[in-house]
């Protein structure tokens, strides 16, 4: 195949992330609500009974299915089945910025605003309990940041010796920042504290542009 017929097969395409298919995809949503005329941040607790993270602080999410429409839809379900609302009470549904997890999946991350947040019912197969948060204190109040460091650990049957510097070989080391907020006893951390501190980080963008 000559050059040109390369570049003819590939015009037009739109770029992805490599390896993309092999990736699991979720979508969360971070629901607004009002509280006397003030605006608060809705979080889940997750259920004790649950396999994965119980009892850990997250915002209403889960894993993109073949039936949803797109990553906005998912967020919309997977927040009515675990608040017990109507989809239609959830509105205003815009798109914060996508990120790759530790575990390599894809996190799709929603801000929302929940219209009656007196219906809340939440699923208790899925959440123990909910709470709020003014939006002030997030405003007011910056996280505590700490490091993880990731190590590289070749399998025991990696090739080093086809590649340079072959057991010496300088791996590039990564880290994770980590951030933590704390209010009333609650410890919010890991992808909820970092999709919560992205969303700060954007408002306080726009208030400086107006």
């Amino acid at each position: 195949m000559n050059v040109k017929k390369v570049i003819e097969k590939l015009k037009g395409r739109k770029p992805s992330i490599l390896g993309q298919a092999e990736l699991f995809k979720y979508s969360v949503l971070l629901p607004l609500i009002e509280i006397e005329n003030e605006t608060h941040i809705l979080f889940e607790v997750r259920s004790m009974t649950l396999r994965r993270q119980p009892g850990e602080i997250c915002f209403p999410g889960g894993r993109i299915d073949e039936t949803d429409a797109d990553q906005r839809q998912c967020a919309i379900r997977e927040t009515s089945e675990e608040l017990g609302i109507e989809e239609s009470d959830i509105e205003d549904v815009i798109p914060l910025d996508f990120t790759l997890n530790a575990s390599s999946n894809i996190i799709y991350p929603f801000v929302g605003r929940i219209t009656k947040p007196e219906q809340i019912n939440p699923n208790e197969s899925e959440v123990e309990e909910v709470f709020t948060v003014p939006l002030s204190y997030f405003q007011k109040t910056k996280p505590e940041v700490y490091k993880i460091y990731y190590q590289v650990v070749p399998e025991e049957r990696f090739p080093l010796h086809l590649i340079p510097g072959g057991e010496n070989y300088k791996w590039s080391l990564r880290h994770l920042d980590e951030y933590f907020y704390q209010y009333k006893g609650h410890v919010i951390w890991g992808l909820t504290a970092r999709v919560l501190y992205h969303f700060i980080e954007l408002l306080e963008v726009v208030e400086n542009e107006n």
